[in-house]
């Protein structure tokens, strides 16, 4: 006769692991997004996920690693939602594009470039990051407006909303720009309309 193993527990255990590095990532925007690099420790992550920091050290032992996840975690949260969306004609895509921008995702991101670019060690993962995050939007936003890239001029409207979306989202940061967003993304859907057509 064989020996039985007896039944672990891992499945559970490994769903909670899960949702506790879940927390974390989300938590970990949140506080960047609200508070800024300054003022997100691991410590304050951890308060905010509900876990101790001995558990946030455990999935994320430096605080670069805690949030060039977090900030890689939403944007993938984001593209997949992107990439979801039901085909609604261009000024949809344009409004849900720029939405990408004005939202605590970009607020996050920006607060982990302005740390990027006064330090050293976290430069390297935030300019990698970025790289990425910024070709598959682009690829996504290519396919969401049916843009055809082999046109002359095609490639450079599609970056050219994405880095208008992106100044709107900067001029989102102080105040509430939505009135004025509104018009200029109506304004910008047209013009992609009529470039790519």
């Amino acid at each position: 006769m064989g020996v039985v193993t007896p039944p672990t527990d891992r499945t559970p255990k490994q769903d909670r692991s899960r949702a506790t590095r879940q927390r974390l990532l989300e938590a970990a925007v949140a506080c960047l997004a609200e508070r800024g690099w300054a003022g997100s420790t691991v410590s304050v992550v951890a308060e905010h996920a509900g876990v101790s920091r001995g558990a946030a050290q455990h999935h994320f032992p430096t605080r670069e690693d805690l949030f060039t996840a977090a900030v890689e975690y939403v944007a993938e949260e984001r593209s997949a939602a992107l990439r979801a969306l039901p085909v609604q004609g261009r000024t949809a895509v344009v409004a849900a594009l720029v939405d990408l921008y004005t939202g605590p995702l970009f607020r996050a991101a920006l607060q982990l470039w302005v740390a990027a670019s006064n330090e050293s060690q976290l430069r390297p993962r935030v300019t990698e990051l970025e790289a990425r995050v910024g070709r598959e939007t682009h690829r996504i936003a290519v396919e969401l407006l049916a843009a055809d890239e082999t046109k002359p001029g095609a490639r450079e409207t599609v970056q050219g909303l994405l880095d208008m979306a992106r100044g709107l989202g900067l001029a989102n940061v102080l105040t509430d720009d939505t009135a004025r967003r509104q018009r200029v993304v109506a304004q910008w859907a047209a013009l992609v309309d009529d470039a790519l057509d």
